[in-house]
């Protein structure tokens, strides 16, 4: 496994060593004690989370408040384009985003730290996400970052009309949110 350079601190983009023969193909898409060699990070992951979603969905842009979650985000079918934005107040990357594809033809991973929203857009027909969490869901303290909040400019690769959630479109602008000190 390598990282990959990312363009918001925190951010980590893992591409692993893939082992690919006329069988098929083998890799690790999780190894603590080298998760931790490469990042200095020993994330303790509580809850596995798995989605599916069909050609223009955007799921995002959210984050939790007072329990926010370290994510591990992959996808297993499909691509979509991973988006993160930082909302740590003291950053000195605050309100800015970054945006990856994952698919499961490369293979990639993005971990997302705590103080972060998160979402994606499928890229491809369907598109199924594995994400791995470091705290449990927790409803009260979830929070939406509206996804299309001009002041944010995030470059959505859509393809067609976005297929957003009621809950999605009515997530809060960056000026109104509540943020990470």
């Amino acid at each position: 496994m390598r990282v990959l350079p990312a363009a918001l601190g925190g951010v980590l983009v893992f591409e692993p060593q893939v082992h690919t023969d006329d069988r098929g193909f083998f890799f690790e898409s999780f190894n603590a004690r080298r998760f931790a060699e490469l990042t200095g990070l020993k994330p303790n992951f509580v809850q596995d989370n798995h989605s599916k979603s069909v050609k223009n969905v955007v799921r995002g842009l959210h984050y939790q408040l007072a329990r926010p979650q370290g994510k591990l985000v992959r996808v297993v079918a499909g691509a979509v384009f991973d988006v993160v934005v930082d909302l740590r107040r003291d950053s000195p990357s605050f309100g800015r985003w970054a945006g990856t594809e994952l698919s499961a033809e490369n293979r990639r991973q993005v971990w997302v730290p705590p103080g972060f929203a998160h979402g994606f857009v499928t890229l491809s027909d369907s598109a199924e996400c594995l994400y791995k969490v470091t705290d449990y869901w927790s409803p009260q303290d979830e929070r939406t970052l509206l996804w299309n909040d001009p002041a944010l400019r995030i470059d959505w690769p859509l393809d067609g009309p976005p297929i957003v959630s009621e809950k999605d479109r009515a997530g809060a602008p960056l000026h109104a949110i509540e943020v990470f000190p």
